[in-house]
Parts: C-alpha cells; structure tokens; sequence
C-alpha cells in the first residue's frame, strides 16, 4: 500500500472514530450509511443519527505473493474483480450482482456458486479493521479479537463500523467450462447437487428449477484452455441471452449434459442482467412483450445496479417475496414442494453451501455449527398476494415452515419475526456478552436491523399519503422508479462497464 494511500485511509477512520465519539458523548444511538444496499426488506428506521462510510470504496493493495487484498468496505464486486484480474487473482467468492459491496458481503451475508467449497463470502475474510461504537478503532483477525472477528461476520454491522479488509484470493482463469445437467425433478435436483459437492474437480456449482419437472444443475471448472470446437459463450452484452433463458435452452428436449466456455467475468456476473430472472416482472407490469428484441431494447434498465434503483423508488418490493431459505439437503425436497404449492412461484434458485463451524448470525447457526454437511439455499422470489395482510401472513407461514423444517433464513429480506422468535432462532447470551465485550449496546441490535415494520408494509399499501395511494395505481410507481433510475446515471455505469 503506497503511504498516500494508507494516510487518506487513516484520515478517513479517524475521521469517523471521531464522530462515532461525538455519538458516544451524548448517549446517541446511530446508524451507518453506506452509499448503497441490496436489501429488498422495508423499515421505518427515521432520524438523522448516521455515520457515513461512503467515502471508503478502494482497493488499497493486491499481494501476489500472499495472494491476499485489501479492501475498503464500499468496494463493488465488479471493481474488486477488475482490480485483482491483472495479477492474475480472483475472490474465491464473489457475489453474482457487482453493485454487492465487500462490506456488505462480509456484514450482511452472502453466498454464490462457489460456497459449496469455500462457504459464504465473509469466510474469504482474513482480518478487519473496526470502528466500534465508543470510537476505539481495533483489528479483528484469527490472532486478535478472533471472537469479534466471527461474531461480527452476518451480523449486519450491529458489533461496529467495518472499514477495512483483508480477502483471501485464488489464482484466475481465463474461462470457466460451464456443464448443464438436465433434471426432471425436485428429488433429482437435490441428489445430483448432493452428488457434484463431493467432485473436488468442481469450482462452482448451482442450480435452476424451471418447475417441478424441469431443472438445471450448472457446474463449473476454472480453465485457461479451450478447444477449437468450443464457442465462447458471453452474458454481458445487450444482445447476449439472460442467463436463465440460456440455461433453460440448453437443457430443453435433451437428457444430456451440455458444455460450453464462458469468459471468467461473464460467469461471476451471469446473473446481473435480469438480476436472476426477476427482471421479467417489470416486462408483464408494464404489459411490455418479453422477446430478445425487447430485453435487447431495454438492457440499460435490466442491469441489478439500475434495478435496486428503481424497485426501492417504485415502493413495488412491498409486492414481491425476496427471500433466501438455508435447510438441511434432507429437508429440501419437501421445503421445495411446500412453496410451490403456498406460492407458485418459479424458477427457483439452487446454491449448496459449506456451514460455518462456529456461531455466526449467518444463515445457519444452530444445529450447523460445527457440522460438516453441506446445506441448500433455496432462492424464491416472484409475485406475492396483493392483499397487504395476506402478503405479510404468506412470509409469516414461509418463516414457520422454514424453522418447522430445520432451516433459516438470510436476513437481507422481508423479516417478520416477532423479538422472541428471531432469539429463538440465534444464541442471544452468546450475541449480548459480545456486544457488550466490544462496547456495541449503543448500535441497533440484530433484530433492530432486519425486522420489517409490519405497520409500513401492510397500511403502506393499504393507506397512506396521496403519493403512496397513486404509486399504487399501475404504472404510476413503475413510471417514477423507472425515472429515478435513469437521473440516477446507473444505467450509464452499465453501459460504460468494460465487461461489455
């Protein structure tokens, strides 16, 4: 790290150490502001206690010898890639939607095709840098405040302000071979996933569920070579195919397995066009023909940068389930037929996931800890009840027969747990003896965090001011997301992006 660096870097922590000390002084709670989110929950957090972190977006420094990085908090995914790329180092895990932050990776949970093997981002995480909330700045790693290092992981920032990290990396590629296995159920998506786990040739592994009778279970492995009959298939150009509708056509009318070469950075950001195959929706709300011409058309507007922008403007997540669901392999089949029977939704996301051997606020704490058996994330997100009250009772019944199930939930989404449920759930001695070791009481607790305000997501839709009663009159929200969007300038970031 050049010393002009580290001395910004260092300005810029004491800068908010002293705020946070300020904060302290008066007995005032705050909360932190990031610059951006990929949360899909609604709350009615209010106030103007904040501290901003906004500032902290670089990379510092790429060791290739220790094939390590470090990284400021407010870092995307995809300039975090473009910055390891040339010394010939990549993340093991990175998030599928490059507007994810590292810190937000590390504090808020996430998982992609390549947890199978190496677990969810922040097990890649081999120090931090915290503010805690008496403004005392402290390092965090496996040989100094190893406890706070672990608790502070999944924990949504609630332990104190992250503003450095370390990431592990591995050494790229140049393609990845993409495998497509055609499946013609549930029961034989789960056991091909569960077989593939155990092929240590594999790199990343996932999965679709088109319906109940339909899937793919994509592999990959890292590869530098390719022969002269094998195409280059991409993902990021306005007139490549969204990746869901390609994976879907290479498994249609065959029940054998298809393989092709994809560029590195097209797979790990397969998914931002159509953000997943969510993107669809804003096709039949705006009564708008879905064809390739159309996405072609519009694919400034389906990158998941411009997408958040406009969803949260719209106010239309309140219509939506967004929910990432852990469980045992042995439970999923099951779990699988209870939300298409409750909510009819597909596709569905398929993404096994190591455990983290000890307590976390992670998606699977508990009966995991210590376990060695992988799990299965199951991503279900699509069109919930219209009706306020049923759409909250519809997540309400998703979180009983998830916990009924032996599994649980990422937190970034709708979280309806009453303060008692959610403790059930994760190890409150273990959490408060924690925070109050790290002098965290001052920051909003976990459940603070993640709870959806349940008066905002039903009267929010069922009442309201004049703009939330218009906004619910279609296209009225779609159109000011929509405009919100394009002032936002994001849709010029995609455009620009260099993977294009």
């Amino acid at each position: 790290m050049s010393e002009k660096l580290k001395r910004d870097h260092d300005a810029a922590v004491g800068n908010i150490a002293d705020t946070i000390r300020q904060f302290a002084a008066q007995g005032q709670k705050f909360r932190i502001k990031h610059g951006s989110t990929n949360s899909t929950r609604p709350t009615a957090a209010k106030g103007r206690h904040f501290v901003d972190t906004g500032k902290l977006s670089r990379v510092l420094e790429v060791d290739e010898a220790r094939k390590t990085c470090l990284v400021e908090p407010n870092v995307p995914m995809d300039q975090l890639v473009k910055a390891t790329l040339p010394h010939g180092l990549v993340p093991p895990v990175v998030m599928e939607f490059p507007g994810i932050t590292v810190g937000g990776g590390f504090s808020g949970t996430s998982a992609e095709s390549s947890s199978f093997k190496y677990g969810v981002f922040d097990r890649t995480v081999q120090y931090v840098e915290m503010v805690l909330a008496n403004g005392d700045v402290v390092v965090c790693s496996n040989d100094e405040n190893k406890d706070l290092l672990q608790g502070a992981a999944g924990a949504m920032g609630t332990f104190g302000i992250v503003t450095l990290l370390e990431l592990r990396l591995i050494t790229a590629t140049k393609f990845v071979r993409l495998s497509y296995v055609p499946v013609k159920g549930v029961p034989e998506a789960v056991e091909t996933l569960q077989k593939l786990i155990r092929d240590d040739s594999m790199d990343y592994l996932d999965g679709i569920l088109f319906s109940q009778n339909q899937g793919a279970i994509i592999s990959g492995q890292m590869t530098d070579q390719r022969s002269e009959d094998e195409t280059i298939q991409t993902f990021s150009k306005s007139k490549d195919p969204w990746f869901y509708l390609h994976a879907q056509k290479m498994i249609r009318d065959t029940t054998s397995t298809s393989t092709q070469v994809v560029p590195l950075t097209d797979y790990l950001f397969r998914y931002d066009r159509g953000a997943f195959w969510t993107g669809s929706y804003a096709f039949t709300y705006f009564k708008t023909p879905f064809n390739r011409f159309t996405r072609r058309f519009f694919d400034d507007f389906f990158h998941t940068r411009v997408m958040y922008k406009a969803a949260d403007a719209s106010q239309l997540l309140h219509q939506y389930i967004a929910q990432d669901l852990a469980l045992p392999f042995p439970r999923a089949t099951e779990f699988i037929e209870y939300t298409a029977r409750s909510f009819g939704i597909w596709p569905l996301w398929l993404c096994p996931l190591k455990p983290t051997p000890y307590v976390t606020l992670n998606p699977f704490p508990g009966i995991w800890n210590g376990a060695s058996e992988p799990i299965l994330n199951v991503g279900l997100w699509g069109q919930g009840p219209k009706s306020p009250k049923a759409f909250v009772a519809a997540n309400r019944d998703l979180e009983r027969k998830l916990v009924e199930l032996g599994g649980i939930k990422a937190l970034y989404a709708h979280t309806y747990y009453t303060e008692d449920e959610f403790w059930r759930l994760y190890d409150r001695k273990w959490y408060d003896a924690l925070r109050e070791k790290y002098n965290a009481r001052s920051l909003p607790s976990a459940h603070d965090k993640v709870k959806v305000a349940v008066d905002v997501d039903v009267e929010g839709r069922g009442g309201g001011s004049l703009r939330d009663r218009v906004f619910r009159v279609r296209p009225m929200g779609g159109l000011y997301g929509v405009f919100k969007a394009w002032r936002s300038e994001e849709y010029r970031e995609a455009r620009r992006s260099k993977r294009r």
